[in-house]
């Protein structure tokens, strides 16, 4: 029945009726729940959607996010070379926060990884990424990769969706230090979660100087 309804329906200009329940339990000999599930089915797929008090139609297209980049591709993009410095790689402990984030329980085994990332050469921010470790083993034994995003998607876990945040705040004495900039400088931190399917790969802590950073953000509305 599902894939009946996806036929009639496919290609149909959005905001074209859907068959209605009655004429599919008529058509299929099935009660109206079954119909209903198939249909609900549908709906969470994104083809058909709902309208309160007129009746279920043809979807719009959802709109899609923009691509998540890593570092050295959004360097790029910026036309800025990318460079990273190792810091610290080690297996830890997961405290109450990042274990929160990574749908882990506390004291979990996690991938701290933490590189100072710079930008022509100057330093652009510090990077602290959490992974969970099951979803990456052998991770800190092959040898660290110049990008994580690309050794995710060598997994199959490259990120397909994120959530971000983003504050100013002023920089500790050891992150102004490393970014080479004044005690006390504005920074901008920035905080992701990055999900591949239904996976939270990585949550990540960054720090940026306020001075070299920008961040752009796409925004519009529907016709």
């Amino acid at each position: 029945m599902r894939e009946y309804v996806r036929s009639l329906v496919t290609g149909s200009a959005p905001g074209s009726p859907a068959p209605s329940e009655r004429e599919l339990v008529h058509r299929f000999g099935v009660a109206r729940m079954t119909v209903r599930q198939a249909m609900d089915a549908l709906v969470v797929e994104g083809l058909l959607e709902r309208i309160p008090g007129r009746g279920t139609f043809v979807a719009r297209p959802r709109r899609t996010a923009s691509r998540i980049t890593s570092y050295s591709e959004e360097m790029a993009r910026r036309g800025m070379l990318a460079e990273s410095q190792t810091l610290l790689a080690r297996r830890e402990q997961a405290g109450p926060g990042v274990a929160r984030a990574l749908s882990l329980t506390e004291g979990d085994a996690v991938i701290h990884w933490r590189r100072l990332r710079r930008a022509d050469g100057v330093p652009m921010c510090i990077e602290d990424a959490y992974l969970n470790e099951v979803l990456l083993p052998g991770f800190l034994q092959s040898g660290m990769p110049t990008s994580l995003y690309d050794a995710l998607e060598s997994r199959g876990l490259r990120p397909s969706w994120a959530e971000d945040s983003i504050n100013a705040d002023r920089g500790n004495a050891e992150e102004c230090g490393l970014l080479e900039v004044e005690p006390g400088s504005p920074v901008l931190r920035h905080s992701r979660r990055a999900i591949a399917g239904d996976k939270v790969v990585e949550v990540s802590r960054t720090v940026y100087r306020a001075d070299r950073f920008t961040l752009w953000v796409q925004l519009g509305q529907d016709g």
